[in-house]
C-alpha cells in the first residue's frame, strides 16, 4: 500500500503579499488562491466569522432551516473545538470559484464559503468532509504536526467514491479525499471520528494500517 500519508495536505500559499490584508495588495485579487491563502494565514478577516454552533449559520441564512442537522453539526464542532480545531464561515470572494471549503494542516482551521451553505444537505456535505480531513489530521499522530494519514483501508473505500474522485484530483492525493468523499456523504461517519480523535482513542476506534502503524511507532506516537 503506497501514499499512506500527505504532507501539508490543502492549499499552498502562492504568495506573501496575500498576507498584507490588504485587498489591493492581492496580486491575484478576490475569487483565487491568493486570497484564499490570505484568509487561511488569518491575514485577511473581513467577512470572515467564526462558526461555534448552528445559530451562526442561522442568523445568516434566515430564510433557510438547519434544524434536521443541528445535532450532528454541533457534535463536530464540539469535538473540533476539544481538538484545537475553528470552523469559519467565510465570504465567496475568498474562495476560488467553485471552491466550498478548504482545511488546511498547518493552521489547523477550516473554512465554509458562504456562497454554498444557506442549503443544510451542502452544508453538511462540506461540513463532513473537511472534517474527515481533520480527523486525518489526528490519524497521523497529532494535529499539530503537517501530515494527515488515511483512516480506513483503500480496499475498505466504496469504489464509487474512488472512481469519482479520480476525475478531479491528483492521483496522489486520492486515498484521501476518496474516503473524505464517502465520509462527506455518510451521515455521523465525520462525527464519530472526531469524537474519537477528541477523546484520544484515535487508534483504538480506527486501527491504524499497517505502514501507518509503523510510522507512528517510529515518531513516538505509538509505544
Amino acid at each position: 500500500m503506497k501514499n499512506i500519508f500527505l504532507s501539508i495536505f490543502g492549499i499552498t500559499l502562492l504568495n506573501s503579499s496575500a498576507a498584507l490584508a490588504d485587498e489591493d495588495k492581492l496580486q491575484k485579487g478576490f475569487y483565487s488562491m491568493d486570497a484564499m491563502g490570505c484568509m487561511i494565514v488569518r491575514e485577511c478577516t473581513k467577512d470572515v466569522q467564526r462558526v461555534r454552533s448552528i445559530s451562526d449559520i442561522q442568523r445568516n441564512y434566515p430564510n433557510s432551516s438547519f434544524d434536521n442537522i443541528a445535532t450532528e453539526f454541533n457534535s463536530m464542532l464540539l469535538s473540533l473545538d476539544k481538538i484545537g480545531v475553528m470552523v469559519f464561515l467565510g465570504d465567496e470572494k475568498y474562495f476560488p470559484p467553485g471552491h466550498r471549503g478548504v482545511y488546511h494542516t498547518v493552521s489547523n482551521n477550516f473554512y465554509l464559503n458562504e456562497r454554498f451553505m444557506h442549503r443544510p444537505n451542502v452544508l453538511m456535505t462540506v461540513m463532513r468532509h473537511e472534517g474527515w480531513h481533520a480527523a486525518q489530521d489526528c490519524m497521523a499522530g497529532s494535529i499539530k504536526n503537517s501530515m494527515i494519514a488515511i483512516i480506513k483501508p483503500e480496499e475498505d473505500v466504496p469504489q464509487v467514491w474512488r472512481k469519482m474522485v479520480e476525475k478531479t484530483y491528483p492521483s496522489s492525493a486520492v486515498p484521501w479525499e476518496a474516503e473524505a468523499k464517502w465520509a462527506g456523504l455518510t451521515e455521523g461517519m465525520t462525527m464519530k471520528a472526531l469524537q474519537a480523535c477528541a477523546k484520544g482513542e484515535m487508534w483504538k476506534v480506527y486501527p491504524p494500517t499497517p505502514l501507518t502503524e509503523k510510522w507512528l511507532r517510529k515518531e513516538g506516537y505509538l509505544k
